[in-house]
């Protein structure tokens, strides 16, 4: 196996083990400690998100039959835990049974399992026993009773929405999915960039949220409508101008600015850039193994930082290493666990380009050494 494939999916499963064993063993409320700022209460919530979060960036891997018997053997036995760990989650008389209902949260990490579910739509979804759909089906409806922040959020909605049309559900809501495609499309600033709500935030939910949610979204439904069809090609054109304005952050040493909320998501910021290796649809000027090569940097440098996780294995709140400080009142241990996102290669074939090509230096290693390098050109 390609020695930073090997990286990826061991640093991937060092994650997940932890979160899925419990939720296997029916103790993950008893033994996931939920590290947050005081008086923020967000125990209701970390459950849930360390289950979604997980799973949307595991999803690809999962769904996808391995190259590699060993490799093969792995994803096997992890489909398996994921499969029980969804019921352990929806089931309401199991100990580790999440939070659906209660306030707002709830909404957001619903959409992502509904992503994830999405992505793998075989294995997570089609090969759940029945009892265990119809627990899924209910949660993702609980969430109807509430209305999403004009922001990011109401592609939480829409997600939940579509997942809801795949999953054959009459009563899904073209409403939540219209009103998301068009208020991003009103919300569009200009290269590649969309505002998170009615003013602009300097942050990366381009990445986190915005970017892969669009895309997929009308991926996945856009023919239901024809103003859905009609604005694909442009979302899609739009995300992978950001694909490239992000390889073009990552620093010479695997670095990049933290700046905005929410940088607790580590390497989970390169979401959109990883989205377009998974899709294989980088632009021309991005080769992928100099996008792998670039974000194996990263990962090494944010994971391998000391603090990042705890003695047992779960990962602590922080940037590179252990920084407390820099969570925001929303997050908690489960909301980390979005750094998962950066890992959606691995749903590519061990074969593919993305894996099999050799290492390449990536933009800004090629910029600060005084070689070559493509001059950036806007999206017009």
């Amino acid at each position: 196996m390609n020695e930073d494939r090997t990286y990826w999916l061991q640093s991937m499963l060092k994650i997940a083990s932890p979160v899925l064993q419990h939720l296997k063993d029916g103790t993950l409320k008893k033994e996931m400690p939920v590290e947050m700022k005081e008086n923020t209460k967000r125990e209701q919530f970390s459950h849930l998100e360390v289950l979604s979060r997980l799973l949307v960036g595991m999803a690809p891997w999962l769904e996808k039959k391995c190259e590699n018997n060993e490799e093969e053997n792995l994803r096997t036995q992890y489909c398996e835990l994921a499969r029980v760990a969804i019921d352990s989650g929806t089931n309401p008389d199991s100990p580790d049974y999440m939070n659906f209902s209660n306030d707002f949260q709830p909404i957001v990490d619903t959409a992502f399992l509904a992503h994830a579910f999405l992505r793998a739509p075989n294995e997570l979804w089609e090969k759940l026993e029945p009892r265990v759909k119809n627990n899924v089906i209910l949660a993702m409806k609980a969430t109807r009773s509430r209305k999403p922040v004009y922001s990011n959020w109401l592609l939480f909605s829409a997600i939940i929405e579509a997942f809801l049309y795949k999953a054959g559900e009459e009563d899904w809501d073209p409403m939540r999915i219209d009103y998301a495609i068009r208020q991003f499309d009103q919300w569009y600033l200009g290269d590649g960039v969309y505002s998170d709500g009615p003013e602009f935030h300097y942050d990366y939910y381009n990445s986190f949220v915005i970017h892969p949610m669009l895309v997929d979204l009308v991926e996945t439904i856009g023919h239901q409508y024809n103003e859905w069809e009609e604005k694909k090609e442009t979302i899609i054109i739009r995300s992978k101008r950001y694909a490239v304005i992000q390889e073009r952050m990552i620093s010479p040493e695997g670095t990049f600015p933290p700046v905005g909320r929410s940088i607790a998501y580590r390497f989970g910021v390169f979401q959109t850039l990883a989205h377009h290796a998974l899709r294989k649809d980088l632009p021309s000027e991005l080769a992928p193994a100099q996008v792998r090569s670039a974000l194996t940097q990263v990962i090494k440098r944010m994971l391998e930082a000391p603090g990042t996780f705890t003695d047992s294995g779960w990962l602590t709140i922080g940037f590179c290493g252990h920084q407390p400080d820099i969570g925001e009142g929303y997050i908690s241990t489960g909301s980390v666990y979005l750094c998962a996102t950066a890992f959606l290669p691995l749903g590519l074939e061990e074969s593919d380009p993305f894996w099999s090509h050799p290492p390449m230096e990536w933009t800004s290693k090629r910029a600060w050494s005084g070689k070559e390098f493509p001059i950036d050109q806007c999206l017009t």
